[in-house]
């Protein structure tokens, strides 16, 4: 699978930003979607994650309620709309992809087969 990810920016606090993913080379439907992100100095981060169903929806404690995850098999792509945007938000935010035999609920980096290239979002206070 191919991924790319597009759509950030930078945006002043309380702001909102959509970021896209576009997936293509493998059946997409077969693939759960997950949204990471990696600040300066930081390990890269879990913040969302959606099965391959579609029907379930995972959020990092500190999103939760701010981002939405979302997919849209039809057109290969994956959504995370992010809302109320916070400077501590800023990172190079990454979008993967996980076979559906990883399971349901897959939130670890390291579960992961395939990763896009990175979009950067930028919080300004």
């Amino acid at each position: 699978v191919q991924l790319q990810a597009s759509g950030g920016g930078l945006v002043q606090a309380g702001g909102s930003l959509r970021l896209s993913c576009a997936a293509s080379g493998r059946t997409f439907s077969n693939y759960g979607m997950g949204w990471f992100r990696q600040a300066p100095g930081k390990e890269r981060e879990f913040v969302a994650a959606i099965t391959w169903r579609g029907d379930s929806t995972y959020y990092a404690d500190s999103v939760k309620g701010r981002f939405t995850i979302s997919r849209d098999n039809a057109k290969n792509t994956v959504h995370l709309q992010m809302n109320s945007l916070k400077p501590e938000d800023t990172a190079v935010y990454y979008c993967a992809a996980a076979y559906r035999s990883r399971g349901l609920k897959v939130v670890g980096p390291h579960e992961y087969d395939y990763w896009g290239q990175g979009t950067q979002v930028t919080v300004s206070s």
